[in-house]
């Protein structure tokens, strides 16, 4: 039963980022961190390994996104490499503050920001902007704040570098494209972290912190899970899909801050 939970924890995951352009992790951290919290091998540590596991399987589901916008020319490679240093310092960060938090307080903290992420979907709305893109200091900080929260709470930061490119006047297609390129250093430097970092109680279904079996089953199946959201987005309505989600975070937000 538990491969099965896994496969439809990808799938899931896997057909939002398709239907919505959004990242799976807001997904499948508070969805493994359920099924973590069963097991009294990993019970004590069930968000670090979530996080861990989220980033670990956008190694794989996300790669794929990064080559296409590429042949697209869709990436601003600029910006992306203005930003690499401090995203990479601040996924191995994000890693090191989720090792020494509690249990509890981590699943408040992706609580809160699941929270602030539902409300913005539902109320919110992000216009482009005029504001010339930063130079390679402000860049980098930039970087680094985006990647140590993505790596705290194991996301790939596009709900917050696509709107901090919008506002510094690129266009819609650009910033995704380019969001999508900041994740992948993300998603290697804290997997990284958290394998090093993470405790060796698991066994032999984990290293450090990432679970080879979850990884496996969600890798897997959010790859199949992607293009059938594409698939769906041409024939149905994304802002009732949209309005789900929001529903679905701030319920996961809910859950999470009141334990």
């Amino acid at each position: 039963m538990i491969w099965l939970e896994y496969a439809l924890t990808g799938l899931f995951g896997g057909f939002l980022a398709g239907y919505l352009g959004i990242g799976g992790g807001l997904v499948l951290v508070p969805v493994l961190g359920w099924l973590f919290s069963r097991d009294p091998a990993t019970a004590g540590m069930a968000m670090q390994m979530a996080v861990a596991t989220s980033l670990a399987s956008m190694l794989f589901s996300s790669l794929s996104s990064v080559i296409a916008h590429h042949r697209r020319r869709a990436i601003v490679w600029k910006v992306v490499r203005t930003m690499l240093p401090g995203l990479l310092l601040g996924a191995l960060a994000g890693s090191v503050i989720a090792d020494q938090l509690d249990n509890a307080v981590l699943g408040n903290i992706f609580g809160g920001f699941a929270l602030i992420v539902g409300l913005q979907i539902l109320f919110g709305s992000v216009h482009r902007g005029e504001k010339p893109l930063p130079g390679r200091f402000l860049g980098g900080a930039v970087g680094f704040a985006i990647g140590s929260i993505s790596s705290l709470i194991g996301i790939g930061g596009g709900s917050m570098t696509v709107p901090w490119l919008l506002w510094h006047g690129q266009k819609v297609q650009k910033a995704i494209a380019t969001s999508a390129a900041c994740g992948y250093p993300i998603a290697v430097a804290g997997t990284l972290g958290f394998i090093v970092l993470g405790d060796s109680s698991a066994g032999t279904h984990a290293i450090g912190y990432v679970h080879l079996q979850a990884l496996a089953g969600v890798a897997v199946f959010s790859v199949i899970g992607a293009p059938l959201g594409v698939a769906a987005i041409h024939r149905s309505s994304p802002l009732f899909a949209k309005r789900v989600f929001a529903a679905f975070l701030l319920a996961v937000a809910i859950k999470m801050l009141l334990g």
